[in-house]
């Protein structure tokens, strides 16, 4: 007489996917910390262009 026996272990039901969770708004100090980065990097781009001159100055 076998001291065990081996089990058949079917596989498990597949579920519908579920629903995406809705997302959280975004808090007011990480809100804060994008505006100050994103005009930062608009003030970054402005220097690294070159000044424009329409008029050059009469000598």
């Amino acid at each position: 007489m076998p001291s065990f026996t081996f089990e058949k272990i079917s596989p498990p039901v597949r579920r519908a996917p579920t629903p995406p969770t809705p997302k959280k708004p975004r808090g007011l100090i990480s809100q804060m910390i994008d505006r100050v980065s994103e005009r930062r990097a608009r003030r970054a781009v402005q220097a690294d262009l070159p000044m424009r001159r329409d008029d050059k100055p009469a000598k």
